[in-house]
């Protein structure tokens, strides 16, 4: 089988779920089919993540155009060094990276800021910390375009959608030092138990991805199992992330059933129970 192959539509669920965490402008065919496959297996809603300006811009122009469709607007925690700093590959004659400074990022901020503000975009991010792809040279920069997004999110009533990469402690603490917005959702949810129950206290809304069907994913099922079921959602990442047994091929929101199947028998409930839980959850984390 082909690792380019997408993988088989899954049986249907049978309580209508939505997938809290896309990029339909990354996977392949045209919204319409992405979306069309994702209904056959009753995935009714999708909620499309902006990573950039231009990203973002689609995100909120692809669910103005789609019911089924609400937008998260941002930018991710690696594009705020690039534009302070720019690309670390893209060196000028003089020694220097070709960056366009902090008053660059406030620009993007801003129209960031405007895009939030529409009624089909529900969501502001994905934003937060990465450590794994960003070093040290860069977490002013990150920390600076988080804080930006934290109050934008509180500003227009949007939830605020964390991508979190080895950054626990400082997301956490940012969280807590600059307050939450209401509604604030840790995308593809990477923590262990403890931090787990730190989000539960804090009323932090967790969503789980096809990663937590790996084998040497059992932290992420530990987490899974002690998270309040009011707080857990599902989503894709697609095309990222793509559950087992169909790891490495694409992934897309019609996959959502096979991790929502997995993540009922880790809690130890039927599909349907979980499925209800997670479509009220959704509806109620990004207020549609």
């Amino acid at each position: 089988m082909s690792r380019t192959e997408a993988p088989p539509l899954p049986e249907p669920l049978r309580v209508p779920v939505a997938d809290s965490h896309t990029h339909l402008d990354m996977q392949d065919g045209t919204v319409e089919e992405g979306l069309a496959r994702a209904a056959a297996v009753n995935v009714t809603t999708v909620i499309q993540v902006g990573c950039d300006v231009k990203g973002s811009r689609w995100a909120a122009e692809t669910a103005a155009a789609h019911a089924s469709v609400y937008a998260a607007v941002a930018l991710h925690p690696n594009e705020a060094p690039r534009i302070v700093h720019g690309d670390p590959d893209n060196w000028s004659r003089q020694g220097a990276r070709e960056g366009g400074g902090t008053a660059a990022l406030h620009e993007a901020l801003a129209e960031i800021d405007a895009l939030a503000a529409l009624d089909h975009v529900r969501g502001v991010g994905e934003t937060g910390l990465d450590y794994f792809r960003t070093g040290p040279e860069g977490m002013a920069a990150q920390e600076e375009s988080f804080r930006a997004h934290i109050e934008i999110a509180k500003r227009h009533g949007k939830a605020l959608v964390i991508h979190d990469r080895e950054a626990h402690a400082d997301v956490l603490r940012i969280l807590a030092d600059a307050g939450a917005p209401e509604r604030t959702v840790f995308h593809c949810y990477s923590g262990d138990a403890d931090m787990a129950r730190i989000c539960a206290d804090a009323g932090y809304f967790m969503s789980f991805a096809g990663n937590m069907t790996f084998k040497n994913a059992q932290p992420l099922r530990d987490a899974l199992a002690v998270a309040p079921a009011e707080l857990v959602l599902v989503e894709t990442d697609a095309p990222f992330l793509t559950p087992a047994p169909y790891r490495g091929r694409p992934n897309a929101p019609y996959l959502i059933p096979v991790t929502l199947r997995a993540m009922a028998a880790v809690r130890g409930v039927d599909e349907d129970t979980l499925a209800s839980a997670i479509a009220d959850n959704t509806a109620r984390a990004f207020d549609y």
